[in-house]
């Protein structure tokens, strides 16, 4: 009986060393795996050990097509902080140096030790407490440095403009946010990345790549030096340069013709479809999106009415009005709707439809290049009945519409063009199911016929109605436009250079290009013909309908007719008729490219009054 007690008592003694060596050869199995076999520890013990500061590259500068200078790099400094380091400081004579806010500089402390907003940090590693300080900031704290122990000067670089134009264009930086961090490893706190422009589009390009400093740490976290006196860093790699097609003076003149007006003015060479100019207005000096009073600046104009943030010339879709009417001719010619030659009756508007939509006083009946040069509504309502409501071409009005819809779409409508800048928006082009949905199943051309004329639902960007202007120019084809012409050391996508076919025939396209040559010798936009015998224009004029407010002013040109150098296109918000703003606008642009960037006295003086015309308005859009 005495034995139970002592037998159990040996159990349990041998069940905990059992328990007990158990539990040693886990840990030991898992200390082994964690030092031996697992990357994730190796990693957290040489992030204690080391500390990888990062070497910053210069960022790629960037040239407009002649070699000018628009975009450089100039002396910048952060203010760093090891905040373990930090003693007693005087706070308020801190901001009167740098000339910051209290509120600001106590958020950035709260901000950095906040490990949400800045995963890695510790008190004892460098911290990014201001950043972009003017070479005379930097000096001025340089000077009283001694007060501030724990503070340091880092010396990098920051965006500084040369040409003050083009900010849709160019874009602007902006430090990198809680997104761009999770998506690029390559980033860090406090840096800087492209927020528009080609500084997005092509933000890793002109980045480079980042160099390192191996540093080495103490136990407590504190930097004791280089990691082998520096045989283990690596050097930065500075960002390629860029060369847009931007011709900056053309820029700047369609700046100065659009001042205090809404709108776009894109001019594209047909042959490469490199943009020659990008204007969207009103705009703003991209200096003022540089620097330490960027936030401040891009509130400012964020609550601008006129919303010069807003790239027009690519995020802005408009009724085309007009110069919709050459793809109209194109299709309707490409599909065999019409011929060249035959005419359609114009009472001062389409006859089916009680003269609705109304036109203006001309012959009739006119075929298809007078009908061009005049720009006859009545024409190209005919022309969309004859596609739409023939069963002998098509078994519905779905499936024609449908066709229809392919062809536009062919010539560059109803979706992005692929514009190397980011922000491009689409257009509309609808569908047959649209209408089915809209009317029933119940309708034909008469219920949808303002599409003929560039009105009811279509929607172009001004970058399309250009690039129109260039399928045609070229006969049939274009190449997708693009704004950077060369990258140091690099080609160019091929999207870019390949050709796309527009599914019209260089035959049919003839027609266009005699139509659009026929409306500036002696039709709607003859005010576009400014070297008759020398240079030979084609134009087609637009005034888009508003319904809320004026009409808009539009203007599609090309010239020469043969061998055409350049393409552009007008757009002006409640400009009212083609001939006010486009047409004249649209003259001295193509003047001033085609004779080296000078105008004769008749342009000057077209340049000066449309610089000095302003239009009001009373709303946003």
């Amino acid at each position: 009986m005495s034995r139970q007690p002592k037998d159990r008592r040996d159990n349990h003694r041998f069940l905990l060393v059992i328990a007990t060596i158990s539990v040693v050869i886990i840990y030991a199995i898992r200390l082994f795996y964690l030092q031996i076999l697992s990357p994730n520890y190796k990693a957290r013990a040489e992030g204690n050990a080391f500390y990888h500061k990062p070497v910053y590259p210069s960022r790629g500068v960037i040239y407009d097509r002649n070699g000018e200078l628009l975009v450089y790099n100039e002396p910048a400094y952060d203010l760093i902080v090891i905040t373990k380091e930090v003693g007693d400081f005087d706070t308020l004579a801190l901001c009167r140096t740098l000339d910051v806010e209290l509120d600001y500089v106590r958020k950035r402390f709260q901000d950095i030790r906040d490990r949400r907003l800045n995963p890695g940090y510790s008190p004892y590693v460098p911290q990014l407490l201001l950043a972009q300080l003017n070479p005379r900031e930097a000096g001025r704290f340089q000077e009283q440095l001694f007060k501030y122990p724990g503070f340091s000067i880092r010396p990098r670089t920051i965006r500084q403009y040369k040409y003050h134009g083009a900010a849709h264009v160019l874009g602007y930086l902006s430090e990198a946010d809680m997104r761009d961090l999770e998506g690029d490893s390559s980033l860090i706190a406090g840096d800087y990345v492209g927020r528009s422009g080609v500084e997005r589009q092509y933000e890793k390009i002109l980045r480079g790549d980042k160099g390192t400093e191996i540093l080495l740490r103490d136990a407590r976290g504190r930097i004791k030096g280089r990691f082998s006196d520096g045989k283990y860093d690596s050097p930065a790699v500075p960002g390629r340069d860029l060369t847009l097609s931007i011709d900056s003076r053309l820029q700047s003149l369609g700046e100065r013709l659009m001042q205090g007006k809404r709108g776009a003015v894109v001019m594209i060479e047909p042959e490469t479809g490199e943009v020659l100019c990008l204007v969207s207005a009103p705009s703003y000096d991209p200096v003022l999106l540089a620097g330490k009073d960027r936030g401040k600046n891009h509130r400012i104009l964020e609550q601008d009415q006129n919303k010069p943030l807003y790239a027009r010339a690519i995020q802005a879709t408009y009724p085309p009005g007009s110069t919709f009417k050459p793809a109209q001719g194109a299709i309707f010619l490409q599909e065999g709707v019409i011929t060249p030659t035959v005419a359609f009756s114009c009472h001062h508007g389409f006859p089916p439809l009680n003269n609705r939509p109304a036109c203006h006083s001309h012959s009739s009946p006119v075929s298809l290049i007078p009908a061009l040069a005049t720009s006859c509504n009545a024409y190209f309502c005919w022309g969309l009945r004859a596609m739409l409501d023939n069963r002998g071409y098509y078994p519905s009005v779905q499936e024609a519409l449908e066709h229809w819809k392919k062809r536009i779409v062919e010539l560059g409508f109803g979706y992005k063009l692929g514009l190397d800048l980011p922000g491009e928006r689409r257009g509309y082009i609808p569908n047959s199911k649209v209408y089915d949905k809209a009317y029933k199943e119940r309708w034909n051309s008469s219920t949808v016929i303002s599409i003929s004329i560039g009105q009811g639902e279509i929607l172009a960007t001004p970058l399309q109605i250009a690039n129109l202007g260039a399928a045609i120019a070229n006969r049939g084809r274009y190449r997708r436009p693009h704004v950077v012409k060369s990258i140091q050391g690099m080609p160019i996508d091929t999207a870019y250079t390949n050709w796309q076919d527009s599914g019209i025939s260089s035959v049919n396209m003839e027609y266009i290009v005699a139509g659009m040559a026929q409306a500036v010798v002696g039709g709607t936009c003859y005010a576009a013909n400014f070297a008759p015998g020398e240079i030979e224009v084609c134009g087609k004029t637009g005034t888009a309908e508003n319904p809320h407010g004026k009409d808009h002013s539009a203007f599609l040109g090309f010239a020469p007719r043969n061998h055409p150098k350049v393409v552009v296109a007008v757009y002006v918000e409640n400009g009212g008729f083609g001939a006010y703003f486009g047409v004249p606008i649209g003259r001295v642009m193509m003047e001033y490219y085609l004779r080296d960037g000078k105008l004769s006295p008749e342009g000057e003086a077209i340049a000066n009054r449309m610089s000095n015309s302003a239009i009001h308005y009373s709303s946003v859009f």
